[in-house]
């Protein structure tokens, strides 16, 4: 079947790939603009930009699709289909009315539960214990088209956002070529409205730990946000990120800090947390003894009592 594919980050690659590797003849591949990225912060491709043009792909990467030139673009590619992967831009309904057979997103969520552009984060601060992929048929609103159909998968109880992020870009890829394939028998069913529930794109104010919250929401949170934006805290008057943790058992005012130097046990509103790996501003990752070495915490430290500015 013609493609054409619109994708942005690694999650995308994988969708792609696989498209390629089972025949498909992929006509163009439409991704976001080069941005600045890394320390450096020098101009770079998306992921899906890079990995396209090392197999050759003709590559578009315009700034909005509501001009003529970009419609223009995707109609001169003759699609059958348009299959959409975490792309980053709203498809205005001239665009989704181009391919013959329409345009299909890959959903990394059971919809409707989870529409928008977080679902994985927000599936693991929910504590869920099963998410999916979804292959819906994309209309004019956010995530609200018919889908094709699911596919679950069981959510870990250490998984992070990252770990979960791979296992379904593996799972979409599969789910689209096999979409694709039967998509002469596949018959849309529209999603229930009334049991939808929203997943807007994390900002750096959630990534900040409440310590009155209980363990496991937090432990939740340190999950949810490996490894963009991270969670953090503040330790005398600066940020600490935690990057792993695990809730045990302790009592204490919420933030203070139960057990050093034998180990890192942060009181929380409902039990505690013991943080493992943990980073300061400009430092890399350290476990919690190696972090303790160099940074001795008198008793009765408490974090998180000198809030960042706002974001």
């Amino acid at each position: 079947m013609r493609v054409v594919f619109a994708g942005t980050p690694p999650f995308a690659v994988r969708a792609l790939a696989a498209l390629d590797d089972a025949g498909h003849e992929v006509a163009l591949v439409l991704t976001r603009p080069d941005r600045p990225a890394g320390r450096g912060l020098k101009v770079a491709p998306s992921a899906v930009g890079r990995w396209a043009q090392q197999r050759g792909f003709q590559i578009f990467k315009p700034q909005s699709l509501k001009d003529a030139e970009a419609l223009a673009t995707i109609r001169d590619a003759r699609p059958e289909v348009m299959v959409v992967a975490a792309y980053g831009l709203i498809l205005p309904p001239a665009a989704l009315s181009i391919p013959a057979n329409g345009c299909l997103n890959i959903h990394a969520s059971l919809l409707p539960r989870w529409r928008g552009a977080a679902p994985i984060q927000r599936a693991l601060l929910a504590g869920d214990r099963e998410t999916g992929i979804s292959i819906m048929c994309m209309d004019a609103g956010l995530d609200t088209g018919p889908v094709l159909f699911e596919k679950p998968i069981p959510v870990g109880d250490r998984e992070t956002a990252a770990s979960l992020t791979e296992s379904l870009a593996a799972l979409g890829a599969e789910a689209i070529v096999e979409a694709l394939g039967r998509l002469p028998t596949l018959a849309p069913c529209p999603q229930d409205d009334k049991t939808a529930t929203q997943a807007p794109k994390i900002t750096k104010l959630e990534a900040r730990i409440d310590w009155s919250r209980s363990s496991v929401a937090i432990d939740r949170q340190i999950r949810a946000f490996d490894p963009v934006p991270g969670a953090e805290t503040t330790f005398h008057g600066e940020a600490l990120k935690i990057w792993q943790a695990e809730p045990t058992q302790g009592v204490g005012p919420p933030g203070r800090v139960l057990e050093a130097p034998g180990g890192l046990v942060v009181a929380c509103g409902e039990g505690a947390v013991r943080l493992l790996i943990v980073q300061r501003p400009g430092g890399k990752r350290l476990g919690a003894a190696e972090f303790l070495r160099g940074t001795p915490l008198p008793g009765g430290t408490v974090l998180g009592q000198k809030p960042l500015a706002s974001a």
